[in-house]
């Protein structure tokens, strides 16, 4: 066993704080890698704080890793020691349902391996993240980040970015398209980016004035201040394609009839109660109201090179570990632009 530093919490109202556990030994077809940063998902935060239900502790959040490979299994072959490497969402699933076979091993049918808060294959052993010193995975569960970038910006993608990238993907986002993105935070702000990237105009709707400069750095063509919902109104029927990435509780009607006729609204936020939705909304148009889970391995992969190709990032803050708590407070109020990452050589 690996004796591992790491921060994590003991209960839903208690802070993070250092806590020592122990990482198994790399198999035949594992790699170990040394953590050099994580980046901080508002989901940390739900599950840190049991706000999802059933949460398990101690926990040590994380998801969005990037790291340096130091110890390869006799039976690995992808990697080789020193190679960049990631980690996101999950570190194992069944890989035998029909979502696994098919790459979508987000969607596994009988248990995935979630990368902390979750349970090993044997439904006992508990998982913990990003928030340590380092971590072992089965290598086909492993990323391979591209050199070219930014550790620290990277580390984001693996979360934002690939959860925005893959409904895009879904709904041939490209040029000659009109795509609107709800929100402005961690998750927006990669929507942006990425939908630019790919030649569409771009709008941003948001409830926040002061981002309007950001938005259009960002790639944003338009920008909708949403507190008055008459500025909305001579954009019915533009859309054909809107991304919502909005957590809180919001009216979906508002932008469904902002799609033109078989336009999609694909959610990534996950507002804690159940939303109203107007059938009509829908039906008069064959609008689509679709959700989306990250990505596979194959479609994250996917998204890294081509964010590597157009040396696409996150906007990111560093903060060293012992500044998680008041980055926990500050992404609750919005106020990070984009993405706080932590270094991990602080722990």
């Amino acid at each position: 066993m690996l004796p591992t530093r790491g921060y994590a919490t003991k209960g839903p109202t208690e802070r993070l704080a250092p806590f020592t556990f122990e990482r198994r030994d790399p198999g035949p077809r594992d790699v170990l890698i040394e953590i050099l940063y994580c980046g901080i998902c508002h989901s940390d935060i739900h599950q840190a704080r049991d706000e999802w239900g059933g949460a398990l502790f101690p926990m040590v959040p994380g998801h969005e890793i990037v790291g340096r490979v130091t110890r390869v299994g006799p039976r690995a072959t992808r990697f080789k020691i020193g190679d960049p490497a990631g980690v996101g969402c999950f570190v194992d699933s069944c890989r035998v349902c029909e979502s696994c076979k098919a790459g979508l091993e987000q969607y596994c049918e009988r248990h995935i391996v979630f990368t902390y808060n979750g349970t090993e294959h044997d439904l006992k052993t508990p998982t913990y993240g990003g928030y340590s010193s380092q971590i072992v995975v089965d290598e086909q569960y492993v990323f391979k980040i591209p050199p070219k970038l930014p550790a620290a910006n990277v580390a984001p993608l693996l979360c934002a970015g690939i959860t925005t990238y893959s409904p895009l993907r879904q709904f041939n986002v490209g040029p000659g398209q009109r795509v609107g993105v709800v929100g402005l935070g961690g998750l927006g702000h990669m929507g942006v980016k990425l939908a630019a990237a790919m030649g569409a105009e771009v709008t941003v709707f948001s409830t926040s004035s002061s981002k309007e400069q950001d938005a259009r750095r960002l790639g944003a063509h338009d920008f909708v201040a949403t507190k008055d919902p008459k500025n909305l109104e001579a954009l019915a029927n533009r859309f054909h394609c809107i991304l919502d990435t909005v957590a809180a509780d919001h009216d979906l009607n508002l932008y469904l009839n902002l799609l033109r006729r078989g336009g999609a609204l694909a959610l990534v936020g996950a507002p804690p109660k159940p939303m109203a939705v107007n059938a009509f909304s829908l039906i008069m148009k064959g609008r689509t109201l679709s959700g989306s889970l990250i990505g596979g391995m194959r479609e994250t992969q996917e998204m890294l090179d081509y964010c590597a190709a157009r040396n696409i990032t996150s906007d990111v803050e560093v903060i060293p570990i012992q500044q998680v708590e008041t980055a926990y407070e500050r992404t609750i109020k919005g106020d990070v632009r984009y993405r706080f990452v932590i270094d991990m050589k602080t722990l």
